[in-house]
């Protein structure tokens, strides 16, 4: 049986780098002014910051790494219009979330986090969900674990755990992964990310998108949030938990085993079509037990939702009106 670990401590008591205060208010994202507010709450025993806006059934948008939830502001901006309410938080450890100084970020302990905010967010009721890069994993995770918390899904980027698994085998799909396996090593990837003024940050974005793609004002607040301190080595922790049994929370091994199960709540896979990992992405309807979808988004690669914003944002209502 699935403990319940809402309310668990952390193994150093939540002990934190001291909260970093964001924006109280409206939160402009750029493409509605006045649209967003930034809002705080406590779940799973952590302080999370989201932005949310509009009014409705509740839409929960998982970013990724390297990045912030205003990844999604073209989403947000018209989702919320089309009468759902957004929320879009700072996942843990990513401020102003807080920062746990020792605590767990295995996929289990982030699943649970999802879980809980939902809970909270949403009152009781289940959501839509919507994630991409980490986000999609955890979004995985949460489907497969929780499915009582969402209504509909829709993952972004990253192909489903198993078939990432079985990718890994292929050495092109281990190149395009290679920062995995290079955060797994001690302090050098710290070092290597705050070189030049965060310049590794924009050669992967560069070599995540399509050609041409820019974004540099994004770039430049997802630059801010890693140069809080801590923050940089918290986001690395999903990395190295990845790999890692000893960084993973031993009461949580039961939800991580549930990454096993079909995938029963109705789920729209997206993928960049310029993205190495659409070819795997292609062939992982096998791993879902309910309906499912996968589409490829053209002139996009890794970022899809920034690159081709538009045909997401339809990709993703039209999804969920069908639901």
């Amino acid at each position: 049986m699935i403990c319940s670990p809402g309310r668990r401590e952390s193994p150093d008591e939540h002990l934190v780098v001291p909260w970093v205060p964001g924006r109280r208010g409206p939160a402009d994202n750029g493409v509605v002014p006045g649209l967003l507010r930034e809002g705080r709450v406590t779940a799973n025993g952590l302080r999370f910051a989201y932005l949310e806006g509009g009014s409705g059934p509740l839409v929960v948008l998982l970013h990724g790494w390297p990045d912030t939830p205003h990844t999604w502001d073209h989403q947000l901006a018209a989702v919320a219009g089309a009468g759902f309410r957004v929320a879009a938080p700072w996942l843990r450890g990513y401020p102003p979330t807080e920062i746990p100084r020792s605590g767990y970020f295995d996929i289990g302990t982030l699943a649970v986090d999802v879980r809980e905010l939902i809970g909270v967010l949403g009152g009781g009721d289940p959501c839509l969900l919507v994630g991409q890069d980490w986000g999609a994993l955890i979004g995985y995770q949460v489907l497969a674990a929780f499915p009582e918390v969402v209504r509909s899904a829709v993952v972004m980027a990253v192909p489903h755990p198993a078939a990432t698994r079985e990718s890994l085998l292929r050495a092109e799909h281990v190149q395009r992964s290679f920062h995995w396996f290079f955060f797994q090593l001690p302090l050098l990837p710290e070092r290597a990310l705050r070189a030049d003024g965060y310049a590794f940050v924009d050669w992967l974005w560069d070599y995540w998108t399509a050609p041409g793609f820019t974004d540099e004002e994004h770039l430049a607040e997802v630059k801010r949030m890693l140069a809080v301190p801590g923050a940089l080595e918290a986001t690395l922790g999903y990395y190295r938990a990845m790999f890692d049994p000893a960084r993973a929370d031993p009461d949580l091994a039961e939800v991580r085993q549930a990454a096993g199960r079909p995938i029963v709540v109705p789920t729209l896979a997206l993928c960049g079509a310029e993205d190495k990992r659409a070819e795997v992405m292609q062939d992982q309807a096998r791993h879902f037990a309910g309906p499912y979808r996968f589409e490829l988004v053209p002139g996009s690669s890794h970022f899809l939702q920034r690159e081709q914003p538009q045909a997401v944002t339809e990709l993703v209502l039209d999804w969920f009106a069908r639901q």
